[in-house]
């Protein structure tokens, strides 16, 4: 059984998602009586929220405003509020939830339903945060990866201000698709109007992101994490192809698809093609795997695997020379 509080903010879920529910479709979906769920929106509308009913034994409950899923605004006091926006503005930048997508909605929607003194109050702690990066990682903009979140729920052109790996600055109009999280950097997918191409950018290159008012145009959307997937293991000078026996399945846990691309050999082994700059780094890599598996191609990996593996057994000698 889930706790009372969980089972409400549930409760409110489901009574924003569509016009309306009967109190024993409610009381199905919560898996609790009808007396129960009767409870809980009575309790609910103490706590703010208004909640229509219909009389009858086809009655239902309903949001006010026709169904609207805009809920009352939250109180909160300050430690509240900086508590919400701190966990909800790491867990979107970080990906520490693994789900950082919802994480990022959730903040979204959370600007759009605080008071308006608690979000002043927010906007301005969230000036005096500072995100200490990777030593290889650029700051992403939280301003801009909001403009470019909200510009894709709601379906708008977006004229942005990017620099390319060259750092050459562009101005372009775009349709925004999706936002995909991998590693530890988020990526735009977006329809370049201009050119017509489905393209990838890299939300920390982008400076600015104006909505146009007007609407994008997305035909037939390609699949964003896919097209990311592809994107990240194709700009590579050098690739090897591995033969790890494990399935499709527990292979795309070992090496993820933002990392490499897979194809089942039988089934009960997969092969996987990593990218990479040089064979010694595609043998860290893969002696970092800690899992068995035989470099097919290129010889040049192989053979830097090979290298690292009797370093190691050498360094590890347990009757080295001299003793």
């Amino acid at each position: 059984m889930i706790s009372t509080s969980a089972r409400l903010l549930r409760l409110v879920s489901l009574l924003s998602t569509r016009p309306s529910w009967t109190n024993s479709e409610l009381a199905e979906r919560l898996d609790v009586t009808e007396r129960t769920v009767r409870r809980d929106i009575a309790k609910l509308r103490e706590l703010g929220y208004a909640i229509d009913s219909d009389p009858g034994p086809w009655g239902g409950y309903r949001l006010s405003g026709g169904g609207s899923s805009r809920l009352p605004p939250l109180s909160l006091d300050d430690e509240e509020a900086l508590a919400v926006a701190v966990a909800l503005r790491e867990a979107a930048l970080s990906g520490v939830l693994g789900t950082d997508q919802a994480a990022l909605s959730a903040l979204l929607k959370l600007q759009s339903l605080l008071p308006a003194h608690i979000a002043d109050r927010l906007a301005e702690l969230d000036a005096a945060f500072v995100h200490t990066p990777r030593s290889d990682e650029r700051l992403v903009s939280p301003g801009v990866l909001l403009e470019l979140a909200t510009a894709c729920r709601q379906g708008e052109r977006v004229r942005l201000s990017y620099r390319d790996r060259q750092d050459r600055a562009t101005v372009r109009d775009i349709d925004p698709h999706r936002l995909v999280r991998t590693g530890h950097r988020w990526y735009l997918v977006a329809l370049d109007v201009a050119r017509g191409q489905w393209r990838t950018f890299r939300a920390d290159r982008v400076t600015d992101a104006q909505p146009t008012g007007q609407p994008a145009d997305l035909v037939d959307p390609p699949d964003a994490a896919l097209l990311v997937s592809h994107m990240l293991t194709s700009g590579y000078p050098l690739y090897a192809t591995v033969r790890v026996p494990v399935p499709l399945n527990q292979a795309l846990l070992l090496i993820p698809r933002n990392l490499g691309t897979h194809e089942p050999d039988g089934t009960h082994a997969t092969l996987v093609t990593v990218g990479g700059s040089t064979p010694d780094e595609l043998a860290t890599y893969l002696l970092g795997l800690a899992t068995p598996l035989h470099v097919l191609t290129p010889v040049s990996v192989r053979t830097a695997l090979h290298t690292r593996i009797q370093t190691l057994l050498n360094a590890n000698d347990p009757d080295p020379p001299g003793n």
